[in-house]
């Protein structure tokens, strides 16, 4: 039984990697799932402290993919209706099936807040702009945490080797 909870949790990790580039995915609750699914096993010991930490990192990680875009687009000038288009803009992403519809409605959605905002042309594609560059941060940092997760389940699988595959 634990070498098929090994098995599904080194490919909630694998998936979490992935998800961490493809938008259809939850990178970040599939990776934390994986270590869960691990600690689970009889022969790795519950570490109660360490999930609570990762799920406090896996939760605030992923509250923040939703909120760079909008914070890049502030930061590039953009008003809040600028940020507001940037979080619809990536919210219907993820359901608009057409490819890289995940970087290019957050980025339609700044542009179209600040043309709202009365904002001129240039103005509202440098705003925009903001949106895709927190975008592209927001995906390196959840394929950053991901890969520490599975760092992690490596080092805890090496730590216990011993026991899981001593058939």
């Amino acid at each position: 039984m634990d070498i098929l909870l090994i098995v599904a949790a080194a490919i909630f990790l694998i998936l979490g990697v992935l998800g961490s580039f493809l938008p259809i995915l939850p990178g970040i609750p599939l990776s934390w799932l994986g270590l869960l699914l691990l600690h689970l096993t009889a022969t790795v010991p519950m570490d109660y402290t360490f999930l609570g930490f990762t799920l406090l990192v896996a939760i605030v990680i992923f509250a923040l993919q939703y909120a760079i875009p909008a914070l890049g687009t502030k930061y590039l000038g953009g008003s809040k209706r600028g940020m507001y288009g940037a979080t619809i803009g990536l919210i219907a992403g993820v359901f608009i099936p057409i490819p890289f519809a995940i970087l290019i409605a957050p980025f339609v959605g700044a542009y179209l807040g600040e043309i709202l905002n009365k904002s001129n042309s240039r103005h509202a594609l440098r705003a925009a702009s903001g949106s895709f560059i927190g975008l592209i941060a927001s995906a390196f940092m959840e394929f950053v945490v991901t890969g520490i997760f599975l760092l992690l389940f490596i080092y805890r699988l090496w730590e216990y080797k011993g026991e899981i595959f001593s058939w």
